[in-house]
């Protein structure tokens, strides 16, 4: 049993582009797929994935550092999807790798190699596809050194 139910209707507009209504919120995406199929006219099912893995990643390392009163703002997070053909020959996303960049030097971040540790296991989104696909993470702080991955 779910703690928690989350809505989404999907109308179609016209062809391959669906305006996306979220519950209780006045903003809406328009989703449709890349040329030649759709007309590129706003992000494809395979962006808004990528888009909900870095967007609850961002969210789970913010939330993990504000605990201990750390100030990594601004974080940037950078998703690539490795689209591609299973065995079957059908188009699937194979992977991700999320790219996580702190604004700070990490040497201004308290208690970080805990967050690093743990933040990823708090992701609702990351984890639920994680079953399926493999992502794959990196953190890095504002002067480039990999902390994490």
């Amino acid at each position: 049993m779910s703690d928690s139910r989350v809505h989404v209707r999907l109308q179609q507009v016209q062809d391959y582009q669906f305006r996306h209504h979220y519950n209780g919120l006045d903003a809406t995406v328009l989703g449709d797929e890349p040329l030649p199929l759709g007309q590129a006219q706003g992000p494809s099912p395979v962006q808004l994935l990528a888009s909900a893995v870095g967007n609850c990643l961002a969210d789970s390392l913010l939330f993990a550092l504000r605990k201990f009163k750390q100030a990594p703002d601004p974080l940037q997070c950078d998703v690539l999807a490795e689209v591609g053909r299973n065995a079957e020959g059908r188009m699937r996303v194979l992977g991700l790798q999320a790219t996580l960049t702190l604004g700070v030097p990490a040497a201004q971040l308290a208690h970080l190699p805990r967050v690093l540790e743990q933040f990823e296991s708090f992701c609702t989104v990351t984890q639920s596809v994680g079953q399926g696909i493999a992502v794959q993470v990196v953190v890095r702080d504002s002067t480039g050194a990999v902390l994490k991955g």
